[in-house]
């Protein structure tokens, strides 16, 4: 394995949740303890991308949020904060996880997202990539658990969707497949914390 990559095992169950984490705070932390347990994961990555494609600004270096993210944390060991996607060159998700299932054979990943992302999935490059290529575990967010249900990918891929009480068995068979659950919701956010002022470094871009 390359110096600076996450370690993986062929065989191991490991969950991608990315995103800019501008900054990482109790919601992320919450939504990764319900993805381990509720999808049967061996650990959760946590993709710090160096930027947003769909945002307007950009966020705090790419250092100090790497930073945020492992002191929230508190040294959990099945969760890793990596700045993958710098290493590799990659900017969207597709492309990443291309990149990731070529170079961790054997590895079973998923991807982990919001259902406000699911909404906007459909908008992100190569989406259908996405899905075909990993299982994907979706996680209701505070406002968007009906817009997820409806939104476009969703109903593209009907037939896909497991059953939320078969969410342990998401990364049991090939993609196209997910899942989208329910858990205890946060209504915390990055752009929150940023709008309050508890965030002073972050720079537009």
């Amino acid at each position: 394995m390359r110096q600076g990559f996450p370690f993986a095992r062929a065989g191991q169950r490991i969950g991608l949740l990315g995103g800019s984490f501008d900054p990482a705070h109790e919601g992320h932390v919450l939504i990764t303890r319900e993805a381990l347990r509720r999808f049967n994961l061996d650990r959760v990555w946590w993709v710090v991308s160096p930027g947003n494609p769909l945002k307007a600004h950009g966020p705090a270096p790419l250092d100090q949020r790497i930073a945020s993210a492992r002191a929230i944390l508190g040294g959990d060991p099945r969760v890793v904060v990596t700045d993958i996607e710098a290493r590799l060159g990659t900017r969207y998700t597709a492309d990443t996880i291309t990149a990731l299932r070529a170079l961790y054979p054997g590895v079973n990943f998923a991807w982990l997202m919001g259902a406000d992302n699911l909404v906007q999935l459909d908008r992100w490059d190569h989406w259908r990539t996405i899905i075909e290529s990993v299982s994907v575990g979706v996680l209701a967010r505070p406002g968007w658990r009906m817009p997820g249900r409806w939104a476009r990918a969703a109903r593209i891929y009907a037939r896909a969707e497991l059953p939320a009480v078969a969410s342990q068995r998401l990364l049991d068979g090939p993609a196209p497949r997910w899942c989208f659950v329910n858990i205890p919701m946060s209504s915390i956010s990055s752009t929150e914390i940023r709008e309050k002022g508890g965030w002073g470094a972050s720079t537009p871009a």
